[in-house]
């Protein structure tokens, strides 16, 4: 089974990624994450963590999001920016008609589901069980996710910097090869691994490739093509993102360097980051992670290049011979 997305040329040119995380979309995709029993270190310690703090009205939104199949669309609107706030307001303004096709199709597709009498409610538009669905959203957001926000951020401000860098070196052919092990472009369609045969036909809409931090498995979009078309897709993932260390394992280096910029040179001996991605990283200030690059830079542990309009900082030889020689304990 596979998803097909149709473009034309104009559809190319209206393709663009979406410059943040998008809290609804991370909402219901994290709610799946917790429904469902996966055994990942990557979620593990967020989902006992969460689950702990996780409001009692949260029960309302599992009615919409069951642990497999399909979620209500209207629980992911789209909003003039990826925040809470803004998704929220779009999902109180949610029509009548939208409610009532999106709860019709949840209650077929899940036949041996029996829904709660809110639901009817909400089918018939009413907009005190609007308002409560928000309500939860926003509490379930504040408890679940608010708290791992930045570091959610981080991560998907690496995944936008690496698809804008294959943007800049292949084209959408870079791009769209590389979402996802499934997927296969050749123009005018991308497919991709899907749970059901499903055909989106952009006709000059374009298309919001949305990262996605809670996604797994497979990419997902609306069931209803006529919606306004996005494809979101799992990201790659830091397995320690959930949890700080206890004890501060860069103290040597720290002791060295400093322990903002033994941070800022640890983390480009991951990869190559801009100075906005390695603040978002390391929740420091822009110009923080800017000032202790041109140390490092001056130092000669880290190099710089221009890449399109962004500037690239990449860790030097000396700064590999540096972290080198601090795992094999030469530094002590």
């Amino acid at each position: 089974m596979a998803l097909r997305i149709h473009f034309t040329g104009e559809d190319l040119a209206r393709t663009w990624i979406a410059p943040e995380p998008d809290a609804m979309w991370e909402t219901m995709l994290s709610l799946y994450r917790l429904r469902r029993r996966e055994r990942t270190v990557v979620f593990g310690e967020w989902k006992t963590s969460a689950l702990a703090r996780m409001p009692a009205a949260t029960r309302m939104l599992a009615t919409l999001v069951p642990a497999r199949g399909y979620s209500v669309d209207f629980l992911t609107p789209r909003a003039e920016s990826g925040s809470v706030e803004a998704g929220t307001e779009a999902l109180r303004r949610t029509t009548g008609e939208r409610l009532r096709v999106d709860l019709t199709e949840l209650a077929w597709r899940h036949p041996g589901t029996r829904l709660p009498g809110w639901a009817g409610r909400l089918a018939e538009g009413r907009p005190e069980e609007l308002n409560a669905i928000v309500s939860t959203v926003e509490d379930y957001y504040r408890a679940c996710l608010a708290p791992h926000w930045s570091r959610i951020r981080a991560q998907i401000d690496q995944e936008r910097g690496r698809r804008a860098r294959l943007l800049t070196a292949g084209g959408w052919q870079a791009v769209f090869s590389t979402l996802h092990p499934s997927a296969r472009w050749s123009f005018p369609t991308l497919e991709l691994a899907y749970p059901a045969e499903h055909d989106i036909h952009l006709s000059g809409r374009g298309l919001v490739l949305q990262p996605s931090f809670f996604c797994r498995q497979t990419p997902i979009t609306f069931r209803d093509p006529g919606l306004p078309p996005i494809l979101v897709y799992p990201i790659e993932h830091d397995l320690g993102w959930a949890h700080r260390p206890a004890t501060d394992r860069r103290r040597p280096l720290a002791d060295l360097l400093g322990t903002t910029r033994a941070q800022v040179l640890e983390t480009l001996g991951r990869g190559d980051f801009t100075t906005t991605e390695l603040a978002r990283l390391l929740a420091i200030p822009r110009s923080t992670a800017s000032r202790q690059v041109t140390t490092l830079r001056e130092a000669g542990l880290v190099n710089s290049h221009r890449l399109g309009q962004a500037v690239l900082h990449t860790i030097s030889e000396l700064g590999v011979a540096l972290l080198n020689g601090r795992r094999s304990g030469l530094i002590a």
